[in-house]
């Protein structure tokens, strides 16, 4: 089973409305899990981030978007075979 979460385990109580459900939720997941944490800009964001508002793109700290790697778009090619 794979569980994902954008909140850290200090914030389930908050999440679940009462600390002691949370903790023993924990509890039970967390006994022979490997937890994997990961950290930095959203990979799933990163392409459209020019169309997120500026305050909260900054607040995501989403990665501006990456350079296509590959061939060029078509229209590109046909551009600079004709110059």
């Amino acid at each position: 089973m794979i569980l994902t979460s954008n909140r850290g385990f200090r914030d389930w109580g908050e999440v679940f409305g009462d600390n002691v459900i949370a903790a023993a939720l924990l509890d039970r997941l967390l006994h022979h899990a490997v937890v994997i944490e990961i950290e930095g800009s959203s990979y799933r964001l990163r392409d459209h981030a020019h169309l997120m508002p500026e305050g909260l793109y900054s607040t995501l700290e989403v990665a501006p978007p990456k350079r296509r790697r590959g061939r060029p778009p078509k229209k590109e090619v046909a551009a600079s075979l004709s110059g």
